[in-house]
């Protein structure tokens, strides 16, 4: 049994907000020893089950479950008139929905058939290019939106998204499902056991996340209702699913829906060997990206000295894995309390390329500028060396595309670098090569098929920009040891698992760890009634406007020191762990 698995290892916390035992000390460690902490972690993920503690991603229970949610969506494919399949959640849950049910109604559309799948996200299509995280809180808010998107529909196949079971946004809409059983079926991907999810009460209500799932337990016998949620192992940073189990609601989606795509278009039966074999080509797809150890360590040394020096770093990439690319710089801002400018990812095509529901946000202002014109517009003419520049692309793109705005760029700067996937025998870098600093080339074998190539070149990228921005925040400090520590609190999911960050890291009770929070949310040393007597919601709001909550409550707790005092020290060290070393020495 691993160490996390164990029962008296943080047997308070869900195996999805338990640390690593692998990546204790990530917050000192050098770009390359990051990178393979990650290759570790996400090598968690296809680990076999020990001692049954936990049921994992090949674990029979889970392979079958699978196998009947696909035979659920080869029923619709075959008969798609006035039936649709709805893939939904918050944050990264809902940008990966976003992504899957966008790309395979593009190879319904590629095969002249109806496109059957609609993607739901907490806040709308603003949530996929920033935080928008009081709408997960929100479960009549995806309740209406569920109602929205399905109405005329006679059956519709629901995928809620909830990596730790938690989202009230999600529980909303799986409670719907459960009402209005001659329409709806339910499916639930998370992947915390049952017996972890959220059991607090949702805004509005008595409704928990945990009572949803229980009834969806006792539907599964009758194959009314289906829950997915093999443990992948704690996150390389606590604090956040974005990394293992955004990449693990994407193997285990596709593969479904890949099996359905099969049986219904190439009478391929759906089978226990077939879905097998579908997610471990998946589990190559990792280890063809991690023989790359040292090209990825490049990026997240000139990432991480960009933003050390308060700079930028900038994605410019091209088709699906533009997509990819957009998801992991919206994730920074809330994850690592970072300025929108710090990473950010432009696309080739716009919001036309992306073909968003709701079309061109641009007049919400320049952090959703996202094309390769904004780019030029809003950022190339002050572009220098301390900038990071990464052009990501295929061999299916237009290379000498790609190499004129690689000229173009390097007018400006030196530091530009390339993440590009070609095939066996081919090269998809042209003359680029030699006006990059740095060329990631990751080599597929010819013998993978084309069909799903371009799944497993996107889940390639993730992995390599997750590690990116990951390893370029440890490297300016963002991480205490391998916590997120300057997370947003801008919802009650995040208010509650600041509080257990504080009571684990400085081993006070509860009550003090939060007292300790709100004097930071609202700088004050005293707490009047006016504050205590207030609610989540009005907490979390005036979190929202308030930065380094969680490292200044830290700073406090540890040292005694006034919230004045630790927010200097903060100042004169951005980085918390030497922040915490200095003040206690």
């Amino acid at each position: 049994m691993r160490e996390w698995e164990h029962p008296d290892y943080e047997p308070h916390l869900p195996v999805s907000e338990k640390s690593n035992p692998l990546t204790r000390d990530i917050d000192r460690a050098s770009a390359n020893q990051i990178v393979r902490l990650l290759q570790a972690c996400d090598a968690q993920m296809f680990q076999e089950g020990a001692g049954n503690m936990y049921e994992r991603l090949f674990s029979q229970r889970v392979v079958k479950t699978m196998m009947e949610v696909a035979a659920h969506v080869e029923l619709i494919l075959k008969e798609p008139e006035e039936s649709r399949i709805v893939l939904s959640g918050c944050g990264t849950s809902g940008r990966i929905a976003f992504l899957i049910a966008t790309s395979f109604n593009r190879l319904l559309r590629e095969k002249n058939q109806t496109p059957v799948y609609s993607y739901l996200i907490a806040g709308g299509d603003r949530a996929l290019l920033s935080s928008q995280e009081a709408p997960e809180d929100d479960p009549q808010l995806g309740m209406l939106s569920l109602k929205t998107v399905c109405e005329g529909k006679r059956r519709v196949l629901f995928i809620g998204i909830s990596c730790g079971l938690s989202a009230p946004f999600v529980a909303g809409q799986l409670d719907l499902c459960l009402e209005h059983p001659e329409v709806y079926t339910p499916v639930l991907v998370g992947f915390n056991p049952v017996s972890q999810a959220r059991d607090e009460p949702m805004p509005g209500g008595t409704l928990t996340f945990k009572t949803v799932v229980q009834r969806m337990e006792a539907l599964e016998t009758n194959h009314r209702a289906f829950i997915l949620n093999p443990a992948v192992g704690p996150e390389a940073i606590s604090g956040s699913s974005r990394m293992k189990g955004g990449s693990a609601t994407k193997i285990l989606i596709e593969s479904v829906l890949t099996a359905a795509h099969e049986a219904a278009y190439r009478h391929t039966p759906v089978s226990h060997k077939g879905m097998m074999e579908c997610m471990e080509a998946y589990e190559r797809a990792v280890n063809i990206t991690y023989t790359e150890t040292e090209g990825i360590a490049a990026l997240v040394e000139a990432a991480g000295h960009s933003l050390q020096h308060g700079r930028r770093v900038c994605y410019l990439a091209w088709g699906s894995l533009a997509v990819v690319s957009l998801i992991d710089a919206s994730e920074c801002i809330p994850t690592f309390g970072a300025d929108y400018e710090d990473i950010r990812a432009f696309i080739h095509g716009g919001y036309r390329e992306l073909n968003n529901t709701e079309g061109p946000l641009t007049t919400l202002g320049p952090q959703f500028c996202i094309a390769h014109e904004d780019f030029d517009q809003l950022v190339w003419p002050s572009l220098n060396d301390k900038d990071t520049v990464v052009l990501i692309y295929t061999d299916c793109n237009d290379v000498s595309a790609v190499e004129e705005l690689a000229e173009r760029v390097r007018q400006k700067t030196s530091n530009l670098h390339v993440l590009c996937h070609g095939l066996d025998g081919t090269t998809a870098t042209g003359n680029i090569t030699c006006l990059c600093s740095s060329v990631l080339n990751i080599t597929w074998p010819s013998s993978v098929p084309q069909n799903s190539l371009h799944m497993y070149r996107e889940l390639s990228t993730k992995l390599v920009l997750n590690a990116v921005s990951t390893g370029a925040h440890v490297l300016k400090g963002k991480i205490y040891q391998n916590h997120m520590i300057d997370v947003q609190v801008t919802n009650t999911k995040l208010y509650h698992r600041a509080t257990r960050l504080l009571q684990k890291l400085s081993g006070g009770p509860e009550a003090h760890c939060e007292r300790a929070l709100l004097r930071a949310i609202y700088s004050s040393e005293e707490l009047p009634a006016s504050i205590t007597s207030c609610d989540l919601t009005t907490h979390t709001l005036t979190a929202s406007t308030r930065s380094k909550v969680v490292p200044l409550a830290l700073i406090c707790l540890l040292t005694g020191r006034s919230i004045q005092e630790a927010q200097s020290h903060l100042e004169s060290r951005p980085c918390v762990r030497d922040t915490v070393v200095a003040c206690l020495s």
